[in-house]
């Protein structure tokens, strides 16, 4: 090996060049600089100088091996089902080793090739070093093997890889003398066996004793090391057969099942990683008749588990809420406010709720609800000379129960308006009942005061009856004489809200995730699910990831109740806002989270578990109406598609349809849902013969083609009541009619003779009424009714007649029976259906 500076051998050997310097130092060489020139001698004697001071004999025999490893890395594609490849990066490691050919002279056997160790090993960098040197060192004095005694060459290392026919004839030379070989000679003898290798493509390879000459001194160990780098294919298949061969476990894996109060028999073979087949099959062997399908109790899915050999872990059907519930009692915020009231205004139908609002908003929402009543929950925020007021308008119709018990649940003050010239109604005590379940204060309006029959004390004196005490009477709730025509006492109206609401003390952070209640819900053709909420605690703002019920989404677009874009909402602020995966329902709570990922957990798990109870209630339904069918023949079942535009709407008219079911005929809700009528409802409803409802919503055009091709039956409405009526006469019509029965007139058995051609002949005297032929009769013997039939004759001495009068004799054949005696009597009948109405 040439002579090199200092700083050459610290980059060949891969240490630092001081460091080298101050081991040439201590080898007691005489070089202090990089750029001196190190020979041979120096480097050995460095090389022993190492060798020493790591422990090693100072008269070790040079090294009879020398190992090389080398790392490559690249990358592997695969196909897929999907069709999209997959990159899988991989890293190659190899490992040489190379022995002197005087070794393998002695053992006269070739070493099997070294395996690769899949392990990554980190050689030590002295160690590394001491490699380096002293194979760079005796390969230049290593003697070359020749037949004759020739001087060892000193030129650079060259690879020398000789074909059989070249090392045979070489061979057979006596005092032959070999050459270095030249950069032509090696790309020749390249060319020649890659043409070899095309010419054999396919043949049997035959194993072949080669070995890599490196200047004669160190050959590669192994006869397939060629192979393998040309034909790469072989030699990657046994390095991956080798590497990524599965064995069996030598013992059985047992699991930790995870099993709720309710298991599907597939979750928990997947939790044990067998086939259902087989946990059915363990099943049967307990007695347990089931399928793959089958859901099974807590108790029979762990003596299964223990059965199958794993471990059961109990575990909460509401673990997620609860993780949910702590994560969200850990948001605690600093930045503390007061914040508005939230008022509901609840009272009978008609009092003048909305309009009572209107006048405080210095709007007209009123005139724009159907029929003039509030069929939705509506929300606003108004800022007054007195401060903030959040406002829900609930409707004051009978079927509203449900959104009324809403609102009450949502708010801080209810206002409970009555009108002066009516009084309490059935609704207004349904309000103040509602306000007592939720604990919340009353603030009694006494509206219409305009009129000249109002009279507030009747007002107070019925409420009184209700333990709703007049404050001026010695109790606690404020009663204020409004007029929504006029605006007396509205100031003071709302004076008496934010007084009730101070004496509240009502507190909300802004600083947290926001969180609060839907108040309405509604699916719109251009954007949406839109959900209207009421924010009770924090901010919500647009981005935020928002988990409502069993729906979730990120928050598109914050609107508020005049439709105007803005960026967030604080405490007792209603806003819309859209983005949700779909429609929640009114009353849900809604919670901002910071992960998507949980919040879609969350709602998943929700959505199985409502799923999962709608089932289990249809099947009992399902076995329920089978044995309430049973000795109700004349039962009739009317089915309805009922489609609406708010959820709060639905609830409501489903809840009322269903009250009117009774035994004869009864409601069926076939399919329900907010939104336009889709061809899916009027598929369902031709294969169900259902009639279709539509409130403020409507069929599109391919739904109306086939509405019309099938002949179904589809109505309009906007208004509630006009659904109610329609229903209810429909049912009406459904019931079987009422049989009347009229006895025309009877006969009394005077004499019993026998005719030829009738029989039996009865002679009677009508004693009541008029004796009908073709009409049916009954025979009663001591006033008892021993026989139904009708009249086969009737005759007026020897003629026919249609009718006989009383006081009149005649004679009466009974068709099919002849028992009649004297002193029986005929009763002649008949019968009128009457339609029923519910």
């Amino acid at each position: 090996m040439a002579d090199v500076t200092i700083s050459e051998l610290a980059k060949v050997v891969g240490v630092d060049v001081s460091k080298l310097l101050s081991q040439v130092k201590d080898a007691g060489l005489p070089h202090k600089k990089a750029d001196e020139i190190i020979s041979n001698d120096d480097k050995n004697t460095l090389l022993q100088f190492l060798r020493g001071s790591h422990g090693e004999s100072e008269r070790a025999a040079a090294p009879s091996k020398i190992t090389l490893k080398r790392k490559t890395l690249g990358t592997l594609k695969s196909a897929s089902s999907s069709g999209r490849g997959k990159t899988v990066n991989v890293e190659v490691r190899k490992k040489r080793t190379y022995v002197k050919r005087t070794e393998i002279a002695e053992e006269a056997v070739t070493e099997e090739p070294t395996a690769v160790e899949p392990e990554i090993i980190t050689p030590d960098p002295v160690v590394a070093a001491e490699t380096a040197i002293a194979s760079a060192a005796e390969a230049a004095k290593a003697p070359v093997e020749e037949v004759t005694s020739a001087p060892a060459p000193t030129a650079p290392i060259v690879l020398d890889v000789p074909s059989e026919e070249a090392a045979s004839a070489r061979a057979d030379k006596p005092g032959a003398k070999r050459k270095p070989a030249t950069k032509k000679e090696i790309d020749d003898e390249a060319e020649r066996k890659r043409s070899q290798a095309r010419t054999t493509k396919g043949k049997p390879a035959k194993r072949q004793n080669r070995t890599l000459h490196v200047n004669d001194a160190f050959v590669l160990e192994g006869g397939e090391g060629e192979d393998r780098r040309r034909g790469g294919r072989r030699g990657r298949n046994r390095l991956s057969g080798s590497t990524q061969a599965f064995e069996m476990p030598t013992e059985a894996v047992v699991r930790d099942v995870k099993i709720g109060e309710a298991n599907k028999v597939t979750d928990l073979a997947q939790q044990m990683t067998v086939k259902a087949a087989a946990v059915v099959k363990a099943l049967f062997k307990m007695g347990v008749m089931a399928n793959i399908n089958h859901v099974i109790d807590a108790d029979t899915a762990t003596l299964l588990v223990e059965e199958m050999g794993h471990r059961p872990k109990f575990v909460s059907e509401d673990a997620l809420e609860e993780q949910l519930a702590e994560s969200l009692a850990a948001e605690v915020g600093e930045v503390k406010i007061t914040r508005a009231p939230v008022v509901t205004v609840m009272g009978h139908v008609d009092h003048g709720k909305t309009s009572l609002l209107d006048y405080i908003r210095k709007s007209t929402v009123a005139s724009h609800e159907a029929g003039g009543i509030t069929q939705h929950i509506g929300a606003y925020h108004v800022d007054t000379d007195h401060g903030m007021v959040s406002f829900l308008d609930t409707p004051g119709h009978a079927a509203f129960s449900a959104m009324r018990s809403r609102g009450a649940k949502a708010t801080d003050v209810i206002v409970l308006v009555v009108a002066g010239d009516d009084g309490v109604k059935p609704q207004t005590a349904e309000a103040v009942e509602h306000a007592k379940a939720a604990g919340v204060p009353i603030v009694v309006a006494i509206n219409k005061m305009d009129k000249e029959g109002a009279d507030p004390d009747r007002v107070k004196n019925e409420l009184a009856a209700m333990e709703v005490i007049p404050d001026d009477w010695g109790g606690d709730t404020q009663f204020i004489p409004v007029s929504a025509h006029t605006g007396d006492g509205i100031d003071k109206l709302l004076e008496a809200i934010l007084l009730q609401a101070e004496l509240m003390e009502l507190t909300a952070y802004t600083d947290v995730p926001g969180q609060g209640v839907v108040v309405e819900s509604r699916l719109d053709k251009g954007r949406g699910a839109v959900a209207s909420v009421l924010v009770q605690n924090g901010t919500l703002r647009t981005g935020d990831i928002v988990l409502v019920g069993k729906e979730y989404g990120r928050v598109r677009a914050l609107v508020d109740e005049n439709g105007v874009n803005i960026k967030s909402a604080g405490p007792s602020i209603p806003v819309e806002i859209l983005g949700l995966t779909g429609v929640p329902d009114a009353g849900d709570e809604f919670v901002v989270l910071a992960d998507e990922k949980k919040a879609k957990e969350v709602a998943e798990f929700r959505r199985t578990r409502l799923k999962d109870s709608v089932q289990a209630k249809q099947q009992a339904a399902l076995i329920d109406n089978m044995f309430a069918g049973i000795g109700k023949p004349n039962l009739s079942i009317f089915n309805i598609i009922l489609k609406t535009d708010v959820r709060g709407t639905l609830e409501a008219l489903t809840a009322s349809l269903v009250a009117m079911n009774t035994d004869e005929v009864q409601v069926k809700i076939v399919s329900s849902g907010v939104g336009g009528i889709s061809e899916n409802d009027v598929h369902l409803a031709a294969t169900s013969k259902a009639m279709i409802v539509g409130f403020n919503v409507r069929a599109d055009k391919t739904s109306k083609e086939i509405i019309d091709n099938e002949g179904l039956q589809l109505r309009y409405y906007n208004v509630i009541y006009n659904v109610l009526d329609d229903v209810k006469a429909i049912m009406g019509g459904m019931l079987s009619p009422e049989i009347r029965e009229e006895i025309l007139g009877v006969a009394e058995v005077r004499d019993v003779f026998t005719s030829p051609k009738f029989g039996q002949i009865a002679g009677s005297m009508v004693i009541e009424g008029t004796i009908y032929r073709n009409k049916p009769i009954r025979v009663l013997r001591d006033d008892v009714v021993i026989y139904e039939g009708e009249l086969e004759s009737l005759r007026r001495f020897k003629d026919d007649a249609n009718e006989v009068k009383n006081g009149v004799e005649c004679g009466i054949g009974v068709k099919n029976y002849t028992d009649v005696r004297v002193g029986d009597k005929i009763e002649v009948y008949k019968t009128t259906e009457i339609a029923r109405t519910l």
